[in-house]
């Protein structure tokens, strides 16, 4: 049966101050007055029964989450006891789909994602289960056609097509690059962005977790095994926090293409218009600028007086933000917190908050 889990469990550190270890941004209200887990979970309705979408979270914020979503079961949120990364968030939600559908085919998508036409994102998930219902040894992941030469993100190089699909050959996954490797990149034709995005079967990536990270697929499964029974949260809080922090890129993707396990890794394009809410620079994109290029979302009181492609923005209506000649700042104002930082630092901010974390915590 085909199911969809949405990962929701980032921290969303380089939107802080906004976002909150309490609150993170999948569920702010940054995409028109709607959540991102919201919009998220909306572009799936119609591609699989609702009751086979699952949400993978902090168990802290499972609450808030089934607020935002309270269509969701009670077992269609799984809860992390700690952050681990995308290997064990995805190798758990597998066991746990696994456990009830062994033959189960698992979409993971991200939750802080903006992208159009939602039909083309469905219909290349649809693609993607094809792929996997056809050739159950296959890891796919979606490529998205790069606009240009992004730094922060990593990109895909695609191979041979696959016969009879959609699908591309990995040939090799890459690392965010510098300015001129990323232009490069762009030149062959050959790259795309990676989308973060997945489909497989559950028992095969499972079976591949077997090969390239045994101790902690071992352990998954333990969790998966009690799922439904009183033990679960127990097991999960002495298992779960222990386990090797690693992403799903490098525990399996990048491995699995180099031909170090019994799998294909595979990729299907994804011909959207893809905004990763990764930073106050990559949401701002979403605002409309002022005629000197300043940005802001919409509900932010400033006045700007001499100064140009700034990102300002407040959750306080009646707060006032006002400047004078500022040049490309990056400006966020909340209850007990302001952040200012240049535009071209923004990607520093996760810095800035690892200070924060050692000498201001209670602002997290």
């Amino acid at each position: 049966m085909r199911n969809v889990v949405i990962l929701a469990g980032g921290s969303g550190t380089r939107l802080w101050p906004m976002s909150r270890d309490d609150r993170p941004k999948q569920v702010l209200p940054l995409a028109a007055g709607q959540s991102l887990l919201r919009v998220a979970y909306n572009r799936l309705l119609g591609l699989v029964d609702p009751e086979n979408i699952y949400v993978c979270t902090v168990g802290a914020i499972t609450d808030v989450v089934r607020k935002e979503l309270p269509e969701l079961g009670p077992h269609n949120i799984i809860g992390e006891p700690a952050r681990r990364d995308t290997a064990n968030a995805i190798g758990l939600a597998s066991a746990v789909v696994a456990r009830n559908d062994p033959d189960a085919v698992v979409a993971f998508v991200g939750s802080d994602h903006l992208i159009s036409p939602e039909q083309e994102f469905r219909d290349a998930i649809e693609q993607g289960f094809e792929v996997v219902e056809a050739r159950p040894r296959s890891l796919v992941t979606f490529g998205i056609e790069p606009t240009h030469p992004h730094t922060g993100l990593g990109y895909i190089e695609r191979g041979a097509p696959i016969e009879g699909t959609t699908a591309y050959v990995v040939d090799r996954f890459r690392e965010k690059p510098d300015r001129e490797t990323a232009e490069e990149y762009l030149a062959t034709g050959r790259f795309w962005w990676n989308s973060g995005m997945f489909v497989w079967r559950a028992s095969t990536v499972l079976n591949v977790l077997d090969t390239l990270l045994p101790e902690s697929a071992a352990r998954l499964r333990d969790v998966a095994a009690v799922w439904d029974t009183p033990a679960r949260e127990q097991t999960l809080a002495e298992i779960y926090p222990n386990l090797r922090k690693i992403s799903i890129d490098y525990a399996v993707m990048e491995p699995a293409s180099q031909g170090k396990v019994d799998a294909d890794v595979v990729v299907v394009p994804m011909p959207v218009h893809w905004l990763d809410v990764g930073s106050w620079a990559a949401l701002a994109d979403t605002y409309t600028a002022d005629p000197n290029g300043n940005r802001t979302d919409g509900a932010t009181l400033s006045c700007l007086l001499d100064s140009h492609d700034n990102i300002i923005v407040t959750d306080d209506p009646d707060h006032l933000v006002a400047t004078v000649g500022l040049r490309s700042h990056i400006i966020v104002h909340t209850q007990d917190v302001t952040m200012v930082c240049p535009l071209s630092d923004g990607e520093r901010v996760k810095d800035l908050v690892a200070q924060v974390q050692s000498d201001h915590a209670r602002y997290l």
